[in-house]
């Protein structure tokens, strides 16, 4: 076992004597040595139920004949961090936590990894490391939030509190009723309601393969999540004594399949991110093209919040993730998974329970998948966009540019009112490098649409959205702004044009003038010079790539 490393031969003396002083019996050296990657703490929804899911994982391991030891990670609420200067610290938070989790699993030669998460950049940083790792590893999610009530009306965070900010704007509400809304949208633990960026990206974890039936929707503070992470427990000590690492899992076809789950679900844009950084990490050579290629071949089955009205709760009852892989057919791949099941025997198991819930391609809600990428002069490299969120109206739209060079600035004019129908809001220098760390933009795009612009006004920027970002905004403009990309360069009056159906994405400049802008075109000094943020601008790659970490070429030599 890797753990032979720190418990075997006269010379691991001093290392057993440490391990002995943490009440590890002898006994216990022979068996396999476990890590509980937990990101538990007390200032975010989606993982304060983490320590009691834990105390599951242990129990578990022990049952399965391991030796379990947690250790603690960082997560950062994007919620919370939202719309200020935090947020800068979210992306980049991802890369931290896969660091952190390699550290500790070479540093004490574990045998296998547990990784406890919920949210947004906390599960595919746990994945990342997973890949990276290529040990035995399974992955345990707290599970999403059950959903707000207020006056016979189901609630949800983004729809009742983001973008209540424009209807309170618009005069719609009054602070009584906003104060309300604060109260009643989050009734307790987990990852927000609808189908966000942490309830994505739970069911791309399920989808791959890398965590247990229902894992992807089981809600938060269940007997069924506690059930869960006590199987996963026993399970990830059958996979350490098969000797079945995460590679074998994380492969191509697993990536195809969450994708699939993505596109059939009408999930976060963040995943488009998330996904090609896993797939970096596990060594399997995606390309931004495969996302739009299944997106072409599947259907839109499901119709979540943002975008609809249901919510994760009504999802999991109708059937879960397996439920709607059965729908897709043939394009599931079959794959091993930490349940000891090929992919397949687990999908022809499944059972659908609401056929609105979850569709049949027949009756689908669109006849292709959630999120395009599209592409142009505006766009070389890439841009995304959550088209199930998207209506009729606005698939194929022409505007006028107004810049913004932060989204405080945007913010601002959106909240004065200031932007006119028929206009493209541009915010830049908000990419990976520019940010840096590629801001969510959520604040802007719920105030856009609780103020009734959702078919007046888009919205396009080198940054990210929120997965409960809904409306006409495109997002992942690479190359950025920072680097001199095209959208450096808008300047306002320019007309851009979007065509979801065809996939482009122009800025309606002649080659001449661009050309004459580009040589004009100087760098702008970096916003943040000092601290870990400083050496992530360095470091980090395109949107169009994952956003992740490279070696310094100097370091690589």
């Amino acid at each position: 076992m890797r753990s032979d490393r720190v418990t075997q031969g006269v010379e691991r003396a001093a290392a057993r004597a440490l391990i002995h002083a943490c009440g590890i019996t002898r006994r216990q050296l022979d068996k396999p040595f476990i890590g509980i990657a937990n990101s538990y703490g007390d200032m975010v929804p989606g993982h304060i139920g983490l320590e009691r899911l834990g105390r599951a994982v242990e129990h578990g391991i022990c049952a399965g004949g391991g030796v379990p030891f947690n250790f603690g990670l960082p997560a950062i609420c994007d919620g919370i961090a939202m719309g200020h200067a935090g947020m800068f610290y979210s992306l980049p938070s991802r890369e931290l936590i896969c660091d952190t989790v390699e550290s500790m699993a070479q540093a004490h030669a574990l045998d296998g990894l547990v990784l406890l998460t919920d949210c947004d950049k906390i599960t595919p940083g746990m994945l990342m490391a997973a890949g990276r790792l290529d040990i035995p590893a399974i992955v345990v999610t707290a599970g999403p939030m059950a959903s707000g009530w207020r006056s016979g009306r189901k609630l949800s965070l983004v729809r009742d509190t983001f973008e209540a900010v424009g209807r309170h704007q618009r005069g719609e509400i009054d602070d009584e009723e906003l104060a309300e809304l604060e109260m009643r949208a989050c009734p307790g633990q987990g990852s927000c309601q609808g189908l966000y960026t942490a309830n994505t990206m739970q069911c791309v974890t399920e989808a791959m393969g890398m965590s247990l039936p229902g894992a992807g929707s089981a809600l938060a503070g269940s007997a069924e999540r506690m059930r869960i992470a006590y199987d996963s427990g026993e399970a990830i000590c059958r996979l350490i004594g098969e000797g079945v690492n995460a590679r074998q899992i994380i492969n191509e076809k697993a990536i195809r399949n969450g994708i699939a789950i993505d596109m059939c679900l009408g999930g976060s844009t963040n995943s488009c991110l998330h996904i090609t950084a896993i797939a970096n990490e596990a060594g399997v050579p995606m390309k931004i093209e495969w996302l739009d290629e299944v997106s072409q071949q599947v259907k839109q089955i499901a119709h979540l919040r943002p975008a609809g009205e249901y919510m994760m709760e009504d999802f999991h009852n109708a059937g879960g993730v397996l439920a709607a892989l059965q729908m897709l057919g043939d394009v599931v791949e079959d794959n091993p998974t930490v349940s000891g099941c090929g992919m397949n025997e687990q999908v022809e198991a499944a059972v659908v329970y609401d056929d609105d819930v979850i569709r049949t391609t027949d009756n689908a809600y669109a006849d292709v998948g959630g999120i395009a990428v599209v592409r142009g002069s505006l766009a070389p490299d890439g841009a995304v966009i959550k088209q199930a969120a998207v209506s009729e109206k606005m698939r194929h739209f022409k505007g006028t540019a107004i810049c913004f060079e932060s989204e405080e600035d945007a913010m601002e004019a959106i909240m004065a009112d200031s932007i006119p129908d028929g206009s493209w809001c541009v915010i830049r220098y908000e990419g990976p490098k520019g940010g840096p760390g590629m801001r969510e933009m959520l604040s802007p795009t719920a105030a856009l649409t609780g103020m009734g612009k959702e078919e007046s006004i888009a919205l396009v920027t080198d940054g990210r959205f929120s997965g409960g970002t809904r409306g006409p905004c495109v997002g992942h403009v690479s190359p950025e702004a920072a680097v001199g990309g095209p959208i450096a360069l808008v300047r306002d009056g320019d007309e851009i044009e979007m065509d979801l159906d065809a996939r482009s994405f122009e800025l309606l400049v002649d080659d001449a003038e661009m050309d004459r802008r580009r040589a004009e075109f100087t760098p702008p000094e970096p916003k943040i010079k000092t601290g870990w943020l400083a050496r992530y601008a360095q470091l980090v790659t395109s949107a169009s790539t994952g956003a992740v970490m490279k070696a310094h070429p100097e370091c690589e030599a």
